[in-house]
């Protein structure tokens, strides 16, 4: 696309997310061949990596200095019979003679290219590209007229040819190396978003959020006008604060998208405010200029996006670019916002590039520079981890093709009256701002609000060998450490903090005013399809308040995002309450074979285990079920309605009957209540103790009874009664049986049911008692059929 009359800066099409920037050389404007010359290059490397072993070394010995004796300084071989420019393809021969002398030194071409006799074909493939890449860098040094950037492709040419004969990798020396600001351009949207959007319900958010990826995709494809350029439109501007920014744009992100054998930077990732400032008011006024030429070529659902809310939302950031006291581009910028994407990603990124430069070895690695946050509601100035998928997590929108393929039931509701229905209750996502939380509240509800509101935020932070530590992150693992050192204190100090700081571990922290408050600390193991869960706490003063609860639904959405879907864990007695709660059971779905050498185990400690469901988004979850609760409540309400039928309420209670049959209340058969088919029910109450008491006596000699004769004691089985609250044995049944404690069947079978549920609970399924209850269980059932208590 040509550019707009008098401005010296390209973009590519808005809206396009993969458009192809300009090619070296042209200038600071985007070349119309830009495409073309990325894919000439693509498809030169591909066919000079594909040529016979001689003809690499013939091209390699080019660019090889001279190793014969005699201390020879021929930089490169040169042919005797040099090809016409450009080269004929038909007169081009196969043929190459290591013996054939050089015009230079007269030394054969063998001599030049010894040093590559034992070297691999993957590295020649790499000095090959190299080699490409200076001879298209010595192209773009020659027909480039602006002196700064020609400067600038001169040394990298210099620094490319200095790695073939070297045979090293290039490496860009600096003073300074990437990021150059702190806080990046796209942290400093992010936190625009959070900042100014963060009320919003999901709907509108998520369309300030496509325009936020929209405009930093722009950025990165942006072509930055030359410094003599900017020097004749802005005299008055920090020229050399923009050249020395121009030349790290240069060598960073613009030539590296061609030469590929330089390391690749996203502009967006490595410059921050400055370069933004400089570049903010041409970029706006001609991607507006761009959009209105070009809006009948729009497709209709963009239409509306880019030419009534993008003016808006760049309107809005140039405020805060410009503004002096903007809080979004403080590196402790703190914001209040509601669950989005994702909700444990509301990130925002654009597309990431071909070589991810904020990845460690790891797959799901934790920023270097920073962290990496997980905060639906705060963001601090840390470069953000990108989305693998490139797309957030959406929970409140239904999976591709859901709706198609979901087979209707027999009296399901109709999606018509659902949506008619929910137009008419009101976002339970939107809760009231008060400390008041009514006594059937979710457990997370009083976490979710004080996230909303900025009083915590989490984050996904770890320790790193290999990069210059963090101030900020250093500290709240020395928070955490010291976190869980208070509330495990059984478990050595020495161990916790070599976990914490280990760089293979990673932990979840939940931070209050500015300290580590809780975490939960884990280990990924992406090949094996888990992660292991080593410590889990929050300190004293602050529990009972959610936070627990909370911090594992971020974990959840954490693991969700990065695809893996089961958690480990070795739960003491004190904890295994809390993991129930979380969805942890002791039927692990993991095979053994996936973690048994990967995991340690603790004596006294009891393996817990949790799947997870990739639809689930779950740190909005108790929202949802509250407002599918508000649904079924508006749908009673319209039945109701519907029947207009009020019977008198009952008066047989005043007269002294205690109980009635439910067949018996007047309209209960018009609301659809069937009977249940039941058992004999024994109305005599001596014949109800005999049957019982030989149902008892039974069960009592089986062989598999032994385990639950006798109420379970503490010393055999630690933390049992922390585990079970309501226990029940044999023992205690008969005792309860001799007082005439049971007087319907219903009594007795809820018992006996206990004793099995109670079982499983505690005992893990590869147990001797978990056998046993099931076992017995089916025995009793057995009995209970052929004394006709239950229907068979």
């Amino acid at each position: 696309m040509a550019d707009s009359a008098g401005i010296q800066q390209g973009s590519p099409a808005i809206g396009a997310a993969g458009s192809v920037p300009a090619a070296p050389g042209a200038g600071g404007t985007e070349g119309s061949g830009a495409a073309g010359g990325s894919a000439r290059i693509a498809v030169k490397k591909a066919q000079l990596r594909s040529s016979p072993r001689p003809k690499k070394l013939e091209k390699l010995g080019v660019y090889s200095s001279c190793k014969a004796e005699g201390a020879c300084k021929c930089n490169g071989w040169k042919s005797q019979n040099p090809p016409p420019t450009p080269p004929r393809t038909d007169q081009q021969s196969n043929t190459v003679n290591l013996q054939e002398p050089c015009r230079s030194c007269s030394h054969t071409l063998g001599d030049h290219v010894t040093h590559l006799e034992n070297v691999s074909e993957e590295e020649m493939n790499r000095l090959l590209g190299i080699v490409l890449d200076v001879e298209y860098l010595y192209t773009c040094v020659h027909k480039e007229e602006d002196a700064d950037t020609k400067q600038v492709y001169f040394s990298l040419f210099k620094l490319l040819r200095k790695s073939i004969l070297q045979m090293g990798k290039p490496m860009l020396e600096a003073q300074e190396s990437p990021p150059f600001e702190k806080p990046s351009i796209e942290q400093g949207v992010n936190n625009f978003v959070q900042y100014k959007f963060s009320h919003l319900p999901s709907k509108e958010r998520q369309t300030i959020m496509e325009l936020a990826k929209m405009f930093l995709n722009q950025i990165n494809y942006w072509q930055l006008e030359t410094p003599s350029q900017r020097r004749q439109r802005v005299p008055n501007d920090d020229a050399a604060g923009y050249k020395a920014n121009y030349t790290r744009w240069l060598c960073y992100c613009n030539v590296p998208q061609f030469c590929d054998s330089l390391p690749r930077y996203e502009t967006t990732q490595i410059f921050g405010r400055t370069l933004l400032r400089s570049v903010f008011t041409v970029m706006r006024k001609q991607l507006l200029e761009q959009a209105r030429q070009e809006k009948d070529k729009l497709p209709p659902e963009k239409r509306t996006l880019i030419l009534t809310h993008f003016p808006k939302f760049l309107s809005m950031l140039e405020e805060e670019v410009y503004s002096h006291s903007s809080p979004i581009w403080s590196q402790d910028f703190l914001a209040g916002a509601s669950g989005g994407q994702i909700p444990i990603h509301t990130v925002i990124s654009a597309p990431p590039v071909a070589r991810p430069l904020y990845y460690s070895t790891s797959p799901a690695s934790v920023d270097p520079s920073s962290c990496g946050s997980v905060s639906p509601a705060r963001k601090t100035a840390s470069v953000l981890e990108p989305n693998p998928v490139g797309e957030k997590r959406k929970p409140s929108e239904p999976l591709p093709h859901e709706e198609n393929k979901r087979p209707r039931v027999v009296g399901d509701i109709p999606m018509e009256l659902i949506n008619e229905v929910m137009a008419t209750i009101t976002d339970p996502a939107a809760i009231p701002e008060t400390s008041l939380l009514s006594a059937h509240s979710a457990r997370d509800e009083a976490a979710r609000l004080e996230e909303r509101r900025g009083v915590i935020e989490f984050h996904v932070i770890g320790n790193s060998l290999n990069q210059k530590p963090n101030k900020r992150i250093l500290m709240w693992l020395v928070g955490l450490q010291n976190v869980f050192s208070h509330q495990l204190p059984r478990m050595p100090k020495e161990y916790i903090t070599r976990l914490v700081f280990d760089p293979k571990h990673k932990t979840l922290s939940l931070i209050k005013d500015g300290r580590v408050i809780g975490g939960i600390c884990f280990r990924m193991f992406p090949s094996q399809g888990f992660t292991e869960i080593v410590f889990c706490a929050v300190t004293s003063n602050e529990q009972v308040k959610g936070y627990g609860t909370h911090l594992m639904n971020h974990l959840k959405e954490y693991h969700i995002k990065h695809e893996i879907l089961n958690f480990l864990t070795y739960a003491d007695e004190y904890a295994i309450g809390y993991f129930k709660k979380q969805g942890f059971s002791k039927d692990i779905k993991v095979p053994k074979a996936k973690y048994v050498g990967y995991i340690k185990d603790y004596e006294g400690a009891t393996l817990m285990g949790c799947e997870l469901n990739p639809s689930i988004p779950y740190t909005e979850f108790s929202v949802i079920i509250k407002k599918q609760k508000e649904i079924i409540k508006k749908l009673i309400e319209r039945k109701q309605a519907q029947i207009r039928k009020v019977y008198p309420g009952l008066s047989c209670f005043k007269e002294g009957v205690r109980q009635i049959p439910i067949e018996s209340i007047p309209g209960i058969r018009e609301t659809g209540w069937k009977p249940i088919g039941k058992g004999k029910e024994l109305k005599d109450p001596d014949q109800l103790y005999s049957t019982l008491k030989t149902i008892l006596q039974h069960v009592k000699s089986h062989q598999n009874a032994w385990p639950f004769m006798e109420p379970v004691k503490k010393t055999e089985a630690p933390g049992y009664y922390q585990v079970i609250r309501f226990p029940m044995d044999l023992k205690t049944m008969s005792e309860r049986l001799k007082s005439r404690y049971y007087t319907t069947r219903k009594l007795f079978m809820a018992d006996m049911q206990r004793i099995f549920t109670n079982c499983r609970e505690y005992n893990p399924p590869e147990s001797e008692y978990y056998k046993c209850a099931n076992l017995l269980e089916k025995f009793f059932y057995t009995k209970i059929k052929e004394a006709g208590l239950i229907e068979k």
